[in-house]
């Protein structure tokens, strides 16, 4: 886990507030991972066919990738979130916080008009930094 500074200028709405930063600044001289987008297939080639399930498992591949550069969560620093279906934010802030919790990386949410398959619901994408 990193000592990243928290920039939080003013409030952060509910329900949002504790799951995102304003800013997040690293000190200097630590590695940066950018993980690529990240979507809803398990190790074995299988995809939920519901949101929450697909969400869960896009971040269950971060984890992972973070892992195999000896990271964790804590050490997120933005993430981007691409939704095709705006009905599903609620879920992905309670699957966030599910997972996340406690941990506030600056974040971006965007619904977009498609993934690069149709059946793919969400996509995420992380920078982490660590010493």
């Amino acid at each position: 886990m990193t000592d990243n500074k928290r920039h939080d200028p003013f409030p952060v709405a509910t329900p949002f507030r504790g799951i995102y930063s304003h800013g997040v600044e690293a000190p200097p001289g630590l590695r940066t991972l950018h993980v690529s987008g990240q979507i809803g297939i398990a190790p074995d080639g299988s995809l939920a066919p519901d949101f929450r399930g697909q969400c869960l498992q896009s971040l269950r591949n971060v984890e992972a990738v973070l892992a195999d550069a000896g990271m964790g969560f804590s050490d997120i620093v933005k993430m981007a979130f691409y939704l095709v279906r705006r009905e599903d934010l609620a879920a992905l802030v309670e699957v966030r916080k599910s997972l996340l919790d406690g941990v506030r990386p600056a974040v971006t949410t965007l619904f977009v008009a498609g993934l690069v398959a149709p059946e793919w619901l969400i996509e995420i994408e992380a920078t982490a930094c660590a010493p």
